[in-house]
């Protein structure tokens, strides 16, 4: 207490001057309407400089909530999406929610291998999440994997860039469909086998899941053709495909569960 009379014994001359000149731009502001105008303004444009640094920090750390919002988001829109394609192409008559084939969880990569013969990545959803063994994973921009192996919180997937992932997939634009298969060389192309030689191809076409297995819907992105060239026996085309995914850059996830695949597993078996 004693220090602060001191300092104000100390700049008593400065201190009465400021209390002075703030009185005098008071009394000037409250009697002139321009000046008070112009203050105004000025303090509007302080606080509202604050108040927005303030908003985009609060924006900043609520980023991942927002993120999970977004993503649920998407999730129930490729339910609704692929659903709707399964409804139309099987004629069914029953609402897109209430025979909905296909279900949709989101899911973050949490490593990701892309430079070796056989890729996995691992998610963070698992057994608890009723994550089981060959559903499909896919992202934003196509076609990702396939679950291979869970864990109570954890899933690995196999690659598309995996030379054991066999997944159906076709031409866009025509029925002709075939099997992807990467040759283990470069992560940015997978390729596009056992095409029919009479299938009209070209550069540029969009390749997309044929629907033709229990894991993806029809319609998934994959990629589009970079080139192609006949096998050695000269009966179908092999056909170099650009992914749509950046492999090396993969983080936010959808994993597909078809709702009827044990069915067709205990089909199938039998």
């Amino acid at each position: 207490m004693q220090q602060i009379v001191n300092f104000i014994i100390r700049n008593k001359t400065f201190l009465l001057f400021l209390l002075l000149f703030s009185i005098s731009v008071l009394f000037t502001v409250q009697s002139h309407s321009y000046h008070k105008s112009k203050f105004i303004n000025s303090a509007n444009f302080l606080t509202g400089g604050v108040y927005n640094s303030m908003n985009n920090i609060s924006e900043y750390f609520s980023l991942k909530s927002q993120n999970e919002i977004l993503a649920k988001e998407n999730n129930r829109l490729k339910s609704i999406l692929y659903n709707s394609k399964t409804k139309r192409n099987a004629s069914y008559i029953d609402s897109v929610t209430f025979n909905a084939l296909y279900k949709f969880r989101t899911a973050q990569v949490i490593k990701n291998s892309y430079n070796t013969t056989n890729n996995v990545l691992l998610v963070n959803r698992g057994i608890k999440d009723s994550i089981k063994q060959d559903f499909g994973v896919i992202t934003d921009k196509g076609i990702l994997g396939i679950v291979d192996q869970t864990s109570k919180n954890y899933a690995t997937v196999l690659s598309v860039l995996n030379s054991k992932s066999n997944i159906s997939a076709q031409l866009k634009n025509s029925n002709h469909f075939g099997t992807l298969k990467w040759d283990g060389k470069n992560h940015v192309y997978t390729q596009l086998i056992d095409i029919a030689k009479n299938a009209v191809l070209k550069k540029g076409d969009t390749i997309i899941t044929s629907g033709r297995s229990s894991i993806f819907p029809k319609g998934v992105l994959v990629g589009t053709i970079n080139d192609f060239k006949l096998d050695p026996s000269e009966n179908s085309y092999i056909i170099n495909v650009e992914l749509f995914n950046d492999m090396a850059n993969i983080e936010h996830v959808y994993i597909i569960e078809n709702v009827n695949l044990p069915e067709i597993k205990k089909l199938l078996n039998e």
